[in-house]
């Protein structure tokens, strides 16, 4: 195996500060704009510090709308939809790598299709789904997808984690009286803790900064989300650009820790000499 020079890992070096730079400009941009007073209008230049620099943005935006209950009701949805969806996606992608070729690839074909129809022709149908279900105005609503893994992504993502196991493993353990079930759980799951945690942090971004959801289905204030909430603020003062990026860092910050979280598990697994069903 050939050897990096020096001048090529500093190239490699520079070359990932530039890209990790890229991404986060933004948030530190937001973080940024959130210390300044509040009215002030967005800086003309880049300014990596504010003066003068001013904590209050955040203490406002909790004062002016109940951002307390919005940040407990997210928390709520998302802690919720998170083992929900765990469980269903990886029952659906354990289900599918046990079929036979034939159907198994048919069902892959399906979920390809779903993954690609456009989120905006589910609104409709799915707003009367609920609406007929006596839904409205519940987090129930929010949940509903749950039911089929959420999105079929993380079905396929179980699916290719369930696939790369050798059958003899799964016919081994039903030859010594385990269920379906017990071999989900006992030998599916275990090997799929890469899958699991990348499907973790996936629902939690999608039902963390779900938007359309919130607003199609839930109508009382107590029960809205963050997202709702900086909605809220910017029709409030759509001008005080201070107070919506401090409440724009409130949003992102929970987002921002859950992703480190799962970056430490992968590199420890990298560590440990690779990553299961991946």
């Amino acid at each position: 195996m050939d050897r990096i020079s020096p001048f090529g890992k500093a190239w490699r070096l520079l070359a990932m500060l530039c890209i990790a730079g890229l991404f986060l400009f933004p948030f530190f941009s937001v973080f940024s704009a959130s210390l300044r007073p509040p009215g002030l209008p967005p800086p003309r230049t880049v300014e990596w510090i504010p003066s003068p620099t001013t904590w209050r943005n955040y203490g406002e935006i909790f004062r002016m709308l109940p951002f307390g209950r919005y940040l407990a009701n997210s928390l709520f949805v998302t802690a919720v939809a998170i083992p929900l969806t765990l469980v269903t996606a990886s029952m659906a992608g354990y289900a599918t790598a046990r079929l036979s070729p034939r159907p198994r690839l048919m069902i892959v074909y399906l979920a390809i299709t779903l993954q690609i129809i456009p989120v905006t022709a589910l609104w409709l149908p799915r707003f009367l789904i609920v609406k007929w279900l006596g839904l409205m105005d519940t987090y129930a609503a929010l949940w509903l997808p749950v039911l089929m893994g959420s999105a079929p992504l993380y079905v396929l993502l179980y699916y290719r984690s369930c696939v790369s196991v050798p059958p003899s493993l799964y016919e081994a353990a039903e030859l010594d009286g385990a269920s379906t079930l017990k071999v989900w759980w006992r030998i599916a799951m275990p090997l799929a803790r890469s899958t699991t945690m990348a499907v973790s942090a996936l629902t939690f971004a999608m039902y963390w900064s779900d938007y359309i959801n919130p607003l199609l289905y839930l109508k009382s204030q107590d029960r809205f989300t963050l997202p709702l909430g900086l909605q809220q603020l910017q029709q409030l003062d759509k001008t005080n650009w201070p107070l919506l990026m401090a409440a724009s860092a409130v949003l992102i910050l929970p987002a921002a820790i859950v992703f480190l979280l799962i970056q430490r598990f992968f590199l420890q697994e990298s560590r440990l000499g690779g990553s299961s069903g991946w």
